[in-house]
């Protein structure tokens, strides 16, 4: 089981998508992760453990108004920052 939670508006998507994670923790307690969209690209920031681990790691001001969250419950494959959701492809797209 995981927990997904998307944003795109007008106000930064950062704290938008990490209270909702912090909402959905008991979907998925393995790992978290974040994708914000700005100026054309995208920044994934992920961490294994609980939100708290993810939100200690965020850079202070990440900017970017659209974006996607989730958590990890991990039903196969190790437990790490590199198993840790949202994932890309060897695009680097989502």
């Amino acid at each position: 089981m995981c927990g997904i939670v998307g944003y795109c508006g007008p106000r930064d998507a950062m704290p938008v998508l990490l209270e909702g994670l912090k909402r959905l923790e008991y979907r998925g307690y393995d790992s978290a992760g974040i994708c914000v969209g700005h100026d054309g690209g995208l920044k994934i920031i992920k961490r294994k453990g609980k939100i708290k681990d993810l939100r200690d790691i965020m850079p202070p001001d990440l900017p970017g108004n659209y974006g996607i969250g989730h958590t990890r419950w991990a039903t196969h494959g190790e437990v790490n920052d590199v198993n840790a959701h949202p994932h890309t492809d060897s695009t680097n797209s989502l």
